[in-house]
């Protein structure tokens, strides 16, 4: 575990109505363990989270930075780094 600080805990368990209808964690354990299992990843910009949908097969070719920050399942951390979760 550890893999992912306790700022993007918090941050996850705020944000994750923007992803899912009922929350699917309460404690940043569950968080956690959550994001393992659905293998969340952290970036350090939105050019990596380009990269991501890309290598990913999802096109992303028209969209703005803007709209790749706005995507669901991208959560935008205080640090500046960004959350990548799929649901």
């Amino acid at each position: 575990m550890n893999e992912y600080s306790e700022e993007c805990l918090l941050t996850f368990l705020e944000k994750q109505s923007q992803l899912f209808d009922e929350p699917v964690a309460e404690t940043q354990e569950e968080a956690e363990a959550f994001l393992e299992d659905c293998m969340a990843v952290v970036v350090d910009s939105l050019g990596e989270v380009r990269e991501y949908f890309e290598e990913n097969g999802i096109d992303v070719d028209s969209m703005s930075e803007e709209e790749l920050e706005d995507a669901s399942e991208v959560f935008a951390l205080p640090n500046g780094q960004y959350l990548i979760v799929e649901g």
